[in-house]
């Protein structure tokens, strides 16, 4: 909260600063920053992360229409004065983030964005780009000061040294969007005009950048080798020692504002996987779900009102080819369908290698780690599917089901012993995922195996037989989210390959127990 009252202080005397983004959950923290902002900034209109367009710019006022005979068009959010304040703004959806972008850039608006987010969910970047300020507060409330506005900061000037050593700084904190560097001098700029300054000094840029760039960075500087000869100075002709700048003292000011927890949040952006949440997918109904905007081509219920908005506007050319008509006249071209949104049931089919190989290796500690994963996807709602393969083939031991403890039954009565039929386990499991997504579910395929495939799909024992099954099998998968885990003593090259021709994650586990492997894959699936 130390920096809120400059940070308000900033916006209210520059409005093109964009905003703020607040980083808190509900609390007492963020009751009071925003108290704060709303004594200063004033009141505004309270967006919310789906609305639509008809709340933000306006739209046809169907009812005023009909009775006045003639366009009557609502006001949008958007027109209001006042600063934007938009709640959970780690919600907003796509559409939104692009048209309040749009709008923060053709108008003088100040977007008040309340990021309410766990882990790594995170504004949209259309909308933090355009914020100059990312403020993460504390659990609880502080006391903090409101610097009163000073003069306009249109009248400060920069010197050009400062504006080359800010650009410098911003490419050595990964920063490659030009907004950073032109929002940190517009803040210096603001931080002079407070102080009632004409020009920006050094403490203004340094200020301004722990403000703006820090929150931005995407790499951590590296400190110069303390082993390093010093350069001779060249020599200048007089300079000015208002405007000089010495070597590092932006950077070292900046790398000690740095976030603390930047090195773990790079880390996990690194380490995760780009096929998606791990959650359920979206997918579009006509029945349920979160409304979406009509279209004309569909075949679900009619929106009675977007039917109607799309039919006015052309009922005054209609009465004159028809005045024997009376109401609303309506076309079909007019017909708008209901749309809606919705997350799909995720389900997970462990695919458990039960051979004799996994007996007597890691058959143990792979039940153990499925039961821990059982207990997980049962407190998010998800449905699970059991697999097993042994002998000569694979058996579905538990179809999709959200019972846990008809699961952990099942999973405890697995034996153990025979021969290695991947195939046939992998066969098994496209036939459930299939099945499932005709049912609307998305399915994700677990696969814990040491990878000694040696059985092959007509039942021979011919391991290259059975290796080429595989490959073949997991190339027709390669649609289907996968996890392929290496339960074997070591590194297994032929699931490595089978992960490749998955394109899924391959964690060999050699040495991992049963919680080992449980948060192993909770960590890769989440």
């Amino acid at each position: 909260m130390s920096d809120l009252g400059l940070i308000t202080a900033l916006l209210r005397a520059d409005a093109g600063l964009g905003g703020v983004i607040l980083r808190a959950r509900m609390g007492p923290a963020q009751a009071a920053a925003l108290e704060l902002l709303d004594r200063v900034l004033g009141p505004g209109p309270k967006l919310h992360p789906t609305m639509g367009p008809d709340a933000l710019d306006g739209g046809l006022d169907v009812t005023a229409s009909l009775a006045a005979g003639e366009l009557r068009r609502t006001t949008g959010l958007l027109a209001r004065p006042g600063p934007l304040r938009l709640p959970m703004a780690e919600r907003a959806t796509p559409w939104l983030a692009t048209r309040l972008a749009a709008h923060l850039d053709e108008d003088a608006t100040i977007l008040i964005a309340v990021d309410e987010g766990i882990e790594d969910e995170a504004v949209p970047a259309p909308i933090a780009a355009r914020c100059a300020f990312h403020v993460t507060l504390a659990d609880r409330a502080a006391a903090h000061d409101t610097p009163v506005a000073g003069t306009c900061p249109a009248g400060v000037g920069v010197p050009d040294d400062i504006v080359a050593q800010i650009v410098t700084l911003a490419a050595t904190l990964g920063i490659h969007d030009p907004r950073g560097p032109l929002l940190t001098l517009r803040a210096a700029r603001g931080i002079a005009a407070l102080d009632r300054r004409g020009t920006v000094t050094l403490t203004d840029a340094t200020r301004a950048a722990e403000l703006v760039l820090a929150p931005r960075a995407t790499q951590i500087p590296e400190p110069p080798a303390p082993d390093a000869a010093p350069e001779p100075p060249q020599p200048q002709a007089d300079p000015d020692p208002g405007t000089q700048i010495p070597e590092d003292i932006l950077l070292d000011a900046v790398r000690a504002a740095l976030p603390p927890d930047l090195l773990a949040k790079l880390a996990q952006k690194a380490d995760r996987s780009a096929k998606g949440t791990g959650a359920g997918a979206k997918r579009q109904g006509n029945r349920r779900g979160r409304p979406l905007p009509a279209r004309a081509s569909g075949t679900g219920r009619v929106d009675l009102i977007a039917t109607l908005r799309a039919a006015a506007p052309w009922q005054t050319i209609r009465r004159r080819a028809d005045p024997v008509r009376t109401g609303p006249i309506v076309r079909k071209s007019d017909l708008r369908h209901r749309r809606y949104e919705e997350k799909s049931d995720r389900l997970l089919i462990f695919t458990v290698d039960a051979s004799g190989s996994a007996a007597l290796a890691r058959l143990a500690e792979a039940k153990g780690a499925v039961e821990l994963l059982l207990a997980e996807a049962y407190a998010r709602r998800d449905h699970v599917a059991l697999i097993a393969f042994r002998g000569d083939g694979a058996e579905l031991l538990l179809p999709p089901t959200r019972s846990l403890v008809q699961t952990k039954r099942r999973l405890a009565a697995l034996p153990g012993g025979g021969g290695t039929p991947l195939a046939h386990g992998l066969r098994k499991a496209q036939a459930v995922a299939v099945t499932a997504r005709r049912k609307g579910m998305t399915p994700t395929m677990i696969l814990l195996t040491d990878g000694r495939s040696n059985i092959a799909l007509d039942g021979s024992r011919d391991r290259k037989q059975a290796a080429a099954d595989v490959t073949r099998i997991a190339r027709a998968l390669r649609g289907l989210d996968a996890l392929v885990i290496d339960t074997g003593k070591r590194p297994e090259p032929a699931l490595q390959s089978l992960a490749r021709d998955l394109n899924a994650p391959y964690l060999p586990l050699p040495r991992a127990d049963a919680a080992r492997l449980s948060q192993v894959v909770g960590a890769a699936l989440t």
